[in-house]
């Protein structure tokens, strides 16, 4: 399957809560998607359907596909430490995230598309790679020629949202991935549990 690129209310209105940001028609209709709408009745879901939902959750939230997921579930595997954290702290550590989370970018999928463009470097070192996985003290700015664009100017005067495992420097445009994230400071709301499970079986 290809990146979704479809109606995000729908898909928020699927999981029954707002996961792409602010969105005022999912305030208005915030039941499932369907024709009967919010009068169907919905019979309990099986054990699998719900870490199935859980594990699409996560890849629409972070925007990476079945084989980035995969492989991330794979490396978490290999890595120490809780297999459900470690994988929500790679999604965390990668640059398209991390942009967004700077408020370089109002959407992951803007991030990613900032990154692609080549507005982006790590270290001095222009990056075009939205997977790109950071380390602690990695240096994230926006190249020079790219500091005067009017999408990063808005979203960082929009900026609200901050993390405790990221700095930003405004006079220079420039962030620091502190460290990586602890469970309790990632936001999203995904249990990994269920998606551990999933690919366990």
């Amino acid at each position: 399957m290809a990146r979704y690129t479809g109606p995000k209310t729908k898909i928020a209105r699927k999981f029954g809560e707002a996961i792409f940001g602010d969105d005022k028609s999912f305030e208005k209709r915030n039941y499932p998607p369907g024709q009967h709408g919010n009068s169907r009745r919905r019979g309990k879901q099986s054990e699998y359907a719900v870490q199935l939902k859980e594990k699409q959750k996560a890849k629409y939230s972070y925007g990476i596909l079945e084989r980035q997921v995969r492989n991330l579930f794979e490396r978490a595997q290999r890595t120490k430490g809780i297999t459900g954290e470690v994988l929500l702290q790679l999604c965390e550590s990668r640059l398209d995230n991390v942009v967004f989370r700077l408020g370089i970018s109002p959407s992951r999928s803007g991030a990613r598309q900032l990154v692609s463009h080549r507005h982006i470097t790590v270290n001095g070192e222009l990056v075009n790679i939205p997977s790109y996985s950071l380390k602690a003290d990695d240096i994230i700015g926006v190249r020079e020629k790219s500091k005067s664009l009017v999408v990063i100017e808005n979203s960082l005067a929009a900026k609200s949202n901050v993390y405790e495992w990221l700095t930003w420097n405004s006079e220079t445009f420039e962030g620091r991935f502190v460290s990586v994230p602890e469970r309790i400071q990632i936001p999203e709301n995904i249990n990994e549990q269920f998606i551990v499970e999933l690919y366990s079986k």
